[in-house]
């Protein structure tokens, strides 16, 4: 049996990486007596995968872990008991299962996701904001209504030019925030704040000067029902809910 679990992740861990957010957990697991499954061999490992981790110093309303469970359990209990031992800046939202199948893993399946982004008085502090300029709407416009926007991409080995526009599924201002939708995942996989870099660079702004916020409201996969308007839908909405007695999936 899988289960997704969803969780946020804000204040002070946002400045805590991947791997240390994963051996936290791992420490969770022990402490929540999740009936968590090891691999085999001589070093057994918990089974877990994280679905495309956040990078530091952003704050999200949306991130997941698979993990796999030698028995059941009931999701409002999983949720209870890790919450009972979590640090602050971490919380549990759910704990769903899914279908076994590896092509639901949340590593695979991975096809968008959203942020907030809001700016700040200054870069000293995350804590004032302030509200978007008047003007920004129509210059947001025009920034998407370009044929291309080709910015410098870094790569593990090199740095290269490539066309954002078409990972950009949408940019939106409003009074207190800019909203973008952008591909992410294994295949396209663009950042909010190279997004933000170029809008700045368009408007004639030193990015470096623009003291910016980002927050990660939702992870998305592809919307497989072709009779819905929706492209995407949220990881945890393709889970459901563990109430013992009761069967989710086969």
């Amino acid at each position: 049996m899988k289960a997704r679990i969803k969780f946020r992740k804000y204040g002070i861990m946002k400045f805590i990486g991947h791997l240390d957010v994963m051996r936290f957990f791992q420490k969770v697991m022990r402490r929540a007596d999740i009936p968590i499954a090891f691999t085999g061999g001589y070093s057994p490992h918990m089974i877990m995968s994280f679905a495309q981790p956040l990078g530091v110093g952003i704050t999200s309303d949306g991130e997941y872990l698979d993990i796999e469970l030698k028995e059941p359990i009931d999701s409002k209990e999983a949720v209870r008991r890790m919450n009972q031992v979590m640090v602050e800046g971490i919380e549990i939202v759910s704990f769903r299962q899914i279908p076994d199948d590896k092509k639901y893993s949340g590593m695979t399946i991975v096809d968008a996701a959203d942020y907030k982004v809001t700016l700040l008085e200054s870069f000293k502090s995350s804590d004032v904001m302030l509200p978007v300029p008047q003007d920004w709407s129509e210059k947001v416009d025009s920034f998407m209504a370009q044929p291309q926007i080709v910015v410098w991409k870094k790569t593990k080995r090199s740095e290269k030019e490539v066309d954002i526009k078409p990972m950009i599924y949408k940019m939106q201002v409003s009074e207190d925030n800019i909203y973008l939708l952008l591909a992410t995942g294994s295949e396209q996989n663009l950042k909010p704040n190279l997004v933000m870099e170029a809008f700045l660079s368009y408007i004639g702004e030193n990015p470096e000067e623009v003291p910016l916020h980002f927050h990660r409201l939702e992870v998305y996969a592809e919307n497989s029902d072709t009779s819905s308007e929706e492209a995407f839908v949220s990881l945890e909405s393709l889970g459901t809910d563990i109430i013992l007695g009761v069967e989710s999936y086969e």
